[in-house]
């Protein structure tokens, strides 16, 4: 069994629920405008994208975890789930059991963040993975079609013909319109995830989301949140760079079928992955490589984004 790890911080009653208060209320802020909604109804092409898209439901974004190592003073823990336990010093994670329970999903992630760090990252995509997605469709084919698209579909396939598509990610890439595929330089799979996924890509660094959340509770919940907010801030890229005219919503359009529009999307692809890079430091921090085998698929992380079924973009 995976030795435990030595505790890297104590904290007393009044620190770590300052800490929880703290992430409630951050979290708050990007919950409780989408529940809303949901009561009414309502649906935001951009806003709603991390809560449908994603299996990580609103409740579970808002609960706080100290992370692995943290012992909490004066804490029940049934307060915090059973993977936690009294010690003679306070509450916490019981890491050892839980990496052994969970050592395939673990080292699976593990694997592709270190895969993703080691490679240069690619900025020549111009975002086009959104505008394949829509590739040779009628209004009504589109998924996103209570929103208009911001040229003609003939507008819109001259753009994707006359752009070299280079996606990486394959959560994007398998939800391309058939005519779309065979126009991009590769064929990313399931597969070769590990060999594909580079740090420029938008869809990779949205997903640091995701895999914070499924070694949640080994991290910390502000690193979870924080890979929510960068997802967050790239989907809004994502969408402002797409086909689609949301102007209505109040996102002005990144006119990637123009020169200047495509350097504003490079400009701020850089911006993410320099963010992203550093995210996915402190999960790889947050999880030591305790294993020499790693790379085997978990049937937990080793599966098409967050829902069945639910595209990577668009």
């Amino acid at each position: 069994m995976t030795a435990a790890l030595a505790p890297t911080a104590v904290l007393d009653a009044a620190d770590w629920q300052a800490r929880r208060r703290a992430h409630e209320e951050r979290v708050d802020a990007w919950l409780t405008p989408h529940l809303a909604r949901r009561r009414r109804g309502e649906k935001h092409p951009v806003e709603d994208f991390l809560f449908t898209y994603y299996s990580h439901r609103p409740a579970q974004l808002r609960r706080w975890h100290p992370g692995a190592g943290t012992v909490l003073r004066d804490a029940d823990p049934a307060e915090f789930g059973r993977d936690y336990r009294p010690t003679a010093g306070g509450v916490t994670l019981d890491t050892a059991a839980l990496r052994a329970r969970r050592a395939d999903s673990v080292d699976w992630i593990r694997s592709l963040l270190t895969a993703t760090a080691g490679r240069p990252g690619h900025f020549g995509c111009f975002g086009m993975h959104e505008w394949a997605m829509v590739y040779r469709q009628t209004q009504a084919e589109v998924r996103h079609n209570a929103w208009p698209l911001r040229l003609s579909p003939e507008q819109t396939a001259r753009t994707v013909e006359a752009n070299r598509i280079r996606c990486s990610h394959f959560d994007a890439y398998r939800f391309f319109t058939a005519p779309a595929r065979p126009l991009n330089l590769l064929t990313p799979t399931r597969e070769t995830q590990h060999a594909h996924e580079q740090p420029g890509c938008l869809h990779a660094n949205m997903d640091l989301y995701k895999w914070a959340y499924k070694l949640s509770p080994l991290v910390p919940s502000e690193l979870v949140a924080d890979c929510f907010e960068l997802a967050r801030e790239i989907r809004t890229l994502d969408m402002r760079a797409s086909p689609y005219d949301l102007a209505a919503l109040g996102y002005r359009p990144v006119r990637v079928e123009t020169a200047e529009g495509r350097a504003e999307y490079v400009t701020a692809q850089r911006g993410f992955a320099e963010r992203a890079a550093r995210l996915r430091e402190r999960l790889l921090a947050a999880v030591p490589d305790e294993r020499t085998e790693l790379g085997r698929p978990s049937a937990e992380v080793n599966r098409p984004g967050g829902r069945a079924g639910r595209p990577a973009g668009g």
